[in-house]
């Protein structure tokens, strides 16, 4: 079953002049059509590789499974070293999909234990190391380029230990996911002889969930990947009409982008559903860095950008929603609501004595979490906050790639409206030479200058 995106309270009928009207999205119609048509047209090519995935990988799904299933009972735990998409992707459908303490199980009702590294504070490493057993263990290296400092910093110590702990053959217990044709890691798997799976050409970072990058990860913790690409394609399918009203990207990629002409800059992503809590940490980046964009398309300065905020109901009602509701009108609030969830707990007899609690018993915690997200629409909308809703029947791998396939898809719509290469991340590069040049890196002694003959600090504002 298709999820559904209610948009109702984005319109002026329920909040006013705060919101849009029907005028402004008809105004929109032309535009929107363009979107779609260069979505169309240029899927597959380009870095636009990722909107194929859902239909193209018979063969590379197939690989997954028949790996997945030779290692399932050699290893212990499933360790992942990447960071950004690497990372994010394969720990929002980890934790969406494989029980919420998974890693608590006891050994009978969990086979392996999952664990991502995707930072490089050395505190992290060490107790990675202190709670796994090397010879029990898998490491997926999960870079495109097999320059990413970060990953391949963990590789190399990873890498070291094994050789120390397990001899010969050390490289059994690494898995790579890597370009097919350029980078370094390509020809470490080479030389090393590591099982290899590769990321397309075409599919950057934060659109790789439904590539290798996400699929083997998840293959290897028994969730259905072949449900996920369904759902994907799904989602896809119905995001192909030129008319708003029946493609929900492009009508949520519509709506933001008129609202950020009225100075909506942050869009904030709360789940009502503890599975779905890395969902948001996920979008995060899918929108903040295809959308955060200095120039368009034409080189003019514009500064784009619409800031992602992660939340998570019911947690940040006693939070964030303060804010939400009686701050600034800046923003637009994306509810995630679970129709139905895989399990629940009966509120039970016991406060006869005190009213205000007694309400509570006979009800369910699921009705509690779904009647605390109707609350907060209400109040937002009472309050004329712009807020919209996508609801699932339930979180399961086919609603998953669904979710992640609909959000690829309006970033891209939204890249297009904006005249921004939404595919490209010239200010993380900045960031990634500066470092290069701090290391003394050849090649980059302009870069080191540069920064040597930047403003140096000023103590006085040193407290």
């Amino acid at each position: 079953m298709l999820l559904k995106f209610d948009f109702n309270n984005m319109m002026s009928d329920f909040i006013g002049n705060q919101g849009i009207t029907v005028k402004e999205l008809d105004a929109m119609k032309e535009q929107a059509k363009a979107a779609n048509e260069f979505f169309q047209s240029n899927r597959g090519d380009g870095m636009m590789g990722w909107a194929d995935l859902p239909y193209n990988q018979d063969a590379v799904v197939a690989d997954i499974l028949d790996y997945a299933k030779s290692v399932k009972d050699k290893i212990e735990y499933f360790v992942v070293l990447g960071i950004g998409g690497s990372a994010l992707g394969p720990a929002a459908v980890f934790t969406a999909l494989c029980h919420f303490r998974h890693n608590d199980l006891p050994k009978d009702k969990q086979k392996i234990k999952f664990l991502v590294e995707d930072n490089v504070d050395p505190e992290r490493m060490l107790a990675l190391l202190d709670v796994i057993e090397p010879e029990k263990t898998l490491f997926n290296v999960i870079t495109k380029s097999g320059a990413t400092s970060e990953t391949m910093s963990q590789y190399l110590i990873i890498s070291d230990l094994l050789k120390k702990k397990i001899g010969a053959k050390w490289n059994e217990h690494i898995v790579a996911t890597t370009s097919s044709a350029k980078g370094n890691l390509i020809k470490l798997a080479k030389e090393n002889n590591f099982k290899t799976f590769y990321i397309p050409d075409g599919v950057g970072g934060r659109f790789s969930e439904l590539c290798p990058v996400g699929l083997l990860p998840a293959a290897i913790m028994g969730i259905d990947i072949k449900a996920m690409l369904e759902g994907a394609a799904a989602m896809d399918k119905a995001c192909k009409d030129a008319d708003i009203y029946k493609n929900p990207a492009l009508m949520a990629a519509v709506l933001q982008f008129i609202a950020m002409g009225k100075g909506k800059n942050i869009s904030v992503m709360m789940p009502y559903a503890d599975s779905l809590k890395y969902i948001a940490d996920w979008y995060c980046q899918l929108w903040g860095e295809s959308l955060g964009k200095a120039k368009d398309n034409n080189g003019k300065l514009i500064n784009a950008g619409q800031t992602p905020v992660k939340s998570l109901g019911v947690t940040d009602q006693h939070s964030q929603v303060q804010l939400y509701t009686e701050g600034p009108y800046d923003k637009v609030i994306t509810l995630i609501g679970v129709e139905k969830y895989r399990g629940d707990v009966v509120i039970p007899q016991g406060a006869e004595a005190f009213p205000d609690v007694n309400f509570l018993c006979g009800h369910t915690m699921g009705e509690l979490i779904n009647t605390e997200r109707v609350a907060t629409e209400y109040a937002l909308t009472r309050s004329k906050h712009m807020n919209n809703t996508i609801l699932l029947d339930e979180v399961n791998a086919n609603t998953i790639g669904q979710l992640l396939m609909l959000f690829q898809i309006e970033t891209a719509y939204e890249g297009y409206l904006l005249n921004i290469d939404a595919f490209n991340q010239p200010g993380v590069e900045e960031g990634k030479n500066a470092t290069y040049a701090l290391f003394n890196r050849k090649g980059y002694e302009a870069k080191r200058e540069e920064l040597q003959n930047a403003p140096k600090k000023n103590a006085k504002y040193i407290i």
